[in-house]
């Protein structure tokens, strides 16, 4: 009975922001627990590779090219995407930037395309792909926070804000959407090796805070946020909602 919990055969998954890193991860954990999982990037030569990768690892996987920020095209490829596979059951809201300029001198282009992309863009995504669960009266939405949800460090302003403004959105949905049968709940990695962390992994006075900070003592890799992700897209999660997983290592639980 614990191992059918757990089981996503028949499921599909839609992850944004998939061809590195987290997104990978997940996108390969949700396959090998049985879902048919559908990645999205904007850059097509990225999106092409990993599909390929995983499809030589014998998992069921498609690529949907669009840029989240842009409302018709999401609109459009969403449709599209649920005229081929039928229904999403799951959607993984992952794709995110970084971008680090103190407060005072941070660019408003900067700004914007910080918060449109980690915030705007999820909550397109979302509202369309949730049409569908409505109707089904059935889904599963993780959304991929942050340490920066609950604490800020110099440099990274407008990230902060781009994911607060997402596990407050988590909530939102949670609340709204509850009703319908669907699990709205997020993810909160900790320090994590990831292209996108490499500035950080690289700076020797950083990566020793990191291991002095946490308790665990080390960075995480990605595939350690794969056993979350699958428990909230599966059943065994079904009466958690509006909930944030912090797999930290125990850095939030230290002062």
């Amino acid at each position: 009975m614990g191992s059918e919990l757990f089981e996503l055969t028949g499921k599909v998954a839609l992850i944004t922001g998939a061809t590195q890193g987290i997104g990978l991860a997940i996108a390969r954990g949700l396959g090998q627990a049985g879902a048919r999982v559908v990645i999205n990037a904007r850059n097509a030569e990225k999106l092409e590779r990993a599909v390929a990768t995983l499809a030589r690892e014998g998992l069921t996987v498609s690529g949907c090219r669009f840029d989240l920020v842009n409302g018709a095209e999401v609109r459009e490829r969403v449709a599209a995407l649920e005229q081929e596979v039928g229904r999403i059951d799951i959607l993984v809201n992952n794709a995110g930037i970084q971008r680090r300029s103190p407060l005072e001198q941070f660019d408003e282009k900067v700004w914007r395309e910080v918060l449109d992309i980690n915030l705007t863009g999820l909550f397109l995504v979302t509202q369309q792909v949730v049409q569908g669960m409505i109707a089904r009266k059935s889904g599963k939405i993780i959304n991929i926070c942050s340490l920066m949800c609950e604490a800020s460090r110099p440099t990274v302003g407008a990230y902060t804000a781009a994911k607060g403004g997402v596990k407050q959105l988590t909530k939102s949905m949670a609340v709204e959407w509850a009703k319908h049968n669907i699990q709205s709940n997020g993810i909160g990695p900790g320090y994590i090796l990831t292209e996108m962390n490499r500035p950080l992994i690289d700076d020797q006075k950083f990566d020793a805070w990191v291991r002095a900070r946490t308790p665990a003592g080390r960075w995480a890799d990605p595939t350690e946020l794969v056993g979350t992700a699958v428990f909230l897209a599966s059943r065994a999660s079904d009466f958690v909602n509006g909930q944030i997983i912090y797999v930290d290592g125990g850095i939030l639980a230290a002062l």
